[in-house]
């Protein structure tokens, strides 16, 4: 009888291009375990201590450092190693006062440094929504949780602020919405797919074809300098509504 389900193991050739790892040095890495992000749209957090923010010189040393409850994503403590960090997880580290966003890069994903109010709250994207036994609605998130709305005419459950592709500001320590806001012409937003990913700035307009579903659209987005991009609107993630609601990094 053969053995049953995937492979606990991952070698560095096919790992994800941006993990900053030597490919020939060694032939295994960590395997992310499985969680709220792919492995192809994530970093596994031993990486992340000891790779990029160099808390540790070996794997060992990284893993004492997990283990030892010293790392939190999300305002939860994580143990594990292989644990997967994704887009807009907030990493922080209260012993070094250190705090770090997760967010797309020309290359990848990215740590991007944040101040202590900016670590209280993370974005998610809603991916889809259902209507449940009460006539409520549940949100699914991009980060694989699911948030419950309580809706005043459960009668008529769709008329609801809340539509796929639009954007939640949760409170880490509640886990509260505290703000929403609309993927619309004139929000901020930020690529994370695609030859454009990691630019950012305001979406100027939207293509509309008729028969094409809405995530398929073609959307324009218009950075700093007055330069544009265009990508279709699933690779599209708003951040806020005239504003941005977090730290972005410059797009070099």
């Amino acid at each position: 009888m053969g053995r049953k389900g995937g492979s606990r193991h991952l070698k560095r050739k096919p790992a994800p291009k941006f993990w900053p790892i030597h490919r020939k040095e060694l032939v295994w890495t960590i395997k992310p375990k499985p969680g709220s992000h792919r492995i192809s749209n994530c970093i596994p957090l031993l990486l992340i201590i000891r790779d990029i923010l160099g808390f540790a010189k070996s794997r060992k040393g990284a893993k004492t450092v997990i283990s030892q409850g010293e790392v939190k994503v999300d305002g939860e403590i994580e143990r594990e190693g292989g644990f997967p960090v994704g887009l807009m997880d907030v990493i922080s580290i209260p012993a070094l006062e250190r705090a770090y966003r997760v967010l797309p890069s020309g290359k990848g994903l990215t740590l991007h440094p944040i101040d202590s109010e900016e670590a209280k709250f993370k974005l998610c994207r809603i991916e889809n929504k259902r209507v449940v036994k009460g006539g409520n609605i549940q949100l699914n998130l991009h980060d694989g949780r699911c948030i419950l709305v309580q809706v005043d005419d459960p009668k008529n459950p769709e008329k609801t602020l809340y539509r796929t592709l639009d954007v939640l500001k949760i409170g880490i320590s509640e886990q509260e919405v505290i703000e929403h806001s609309n993927l619309a012409k004139g929000v901020p937003a930020i690529i994370f797919g695609g030859k454009n990913m990691g630019k950012h700035g305001s979406v100027v307009a939207f293509e509309k074809r008729s028969g094409q579903k809405r995530r398929n659209l073609l959307a324009t987005i218009e950075d700093a300098e007055g330069t544009r991009f265009q990508t279709i609107v699933d690779l599209v993630f708003p951040l806020g509504h005239k504003k941005p609601w977090i730290s972005l990094p410059e797009v070099h």
